[in-house]
């Protein structure tokens, strides 16, 4: 039996930062004797349309538990749902082989085998006439001391009726960073001050207190208006910018002119600067 707890205050707040209100968000699921990490979401999306329900696939055994949500949202989109569902199958397959391969590995080896846990939960960030944003926590426990969690995030566009890459909409990594990496680095040594009760130096020797790159968190796209982007996130996963005891790290901007200026052309009237 996995050993789990719950927690969603991280998840609230960011609903709060980047929507202006609160709102309920799944919650992720790790060990009791370690930090929690949270997933994130951007802004609080309109109702699921009557009927709709969630998506879910789900295994367990004695060896392994598996389970991959969505929201109603991509639920109700056929071509979003079979993409979703393609790939929880092949995680799903994945995941059982390699965990069979560890128990028969326990087993030979004679140590103690922990059952193996999986889960990935995808939500809506913000939903919109022409996108749809989503993000998702993945959690993973394979036998070590403790899970590890990653991030992940997802937009459909309704007219091209596609999955693109948030970033995707940028003309590149770096030129992102040159528009909203200072504010990033500001808000982020903020929350490590808060986190550790003493301001944090910057020094970009030392991995703990030097301000990370856009290559090592996951960007989400969110509004306040539900009409445009208008609010950028960066989920920053547990290690990447300080020690895993601290848990993962959650940046929420408002976006800029300087933002909008390096998205690509043919998507900038889906954004607008924020507040």
């Amino acid at each position: 039996m996995l050993l789990r707890s719950v927690t969603c205050v991280g998840i609230a707040a960011t609903l709060a930062a980047l929507a202006g209100c609160s709102s309920p968000a799944p919650a992720d699921k790790t060990e009791a004797a370690t930090a929690a990490p949270t997933p994130a979401a951007a802004t609080a999306s309109p109702a699921a349309a009557p009927g709709a329900e969630a998506g879910k696939i789900a295994q367990s055994n004695e060896t392994f538990e598996f389970e991959y949500t969505f929201p109603a949202q991509a639920n109700a989109n056929p071509e979003l749902r079979a993409l979703l569902t393609d790939r929880a199958r092949k995680a799903s397959t994945e995941f059982e082989n390699s965990a069979t391969a560890g128990r028969k590995d326990a087993e030979e080896s004679n140590y103690p085998f922990h059952a193996w846990g999986y889960t990935t939960n995808w939500q809506v960030v913000t939903d919109l006439p022409d996108w749809l944003s989503l993000s998702a926590v993945h959690w993973e426990f394979t036998g070590g001391a403790h899970g590890n969690t990653i991030f992940d995030s997802l937009l459909w566009d309704r007219k091209a009726n596609t999955a693109r890459d948030p970033l995707s909409l940028f003309t590149s990594v770096k030129a992102l960073e040159g528009a909203a990496k200072t504010a990033f680095c500001d808000v982020l040594d903020k929350q490590r001050s808060e986190k550790r009760g003493e301001k944090v130096v910057r020094n970009g020797d030392d991995w703990d207190t030097a301000c990370i790159g856009f290559d090592s968190v996951t960007v989400i796209l969110g509004s306040s208006n539900g009409k445009t982007f208008d609010r950028i996130g960066f989920l920053v996963p547990p290690y990447a910018a300080g020690p895993y005891a601290e848990g993962d790290y959650e940046v929420t901007l408002p976006v800029t002119p300087a933002v909008i200026k390096v998205v690509k052309p043919q998507y900038r009237a889906s954004f607008a600067a924020g507040k």
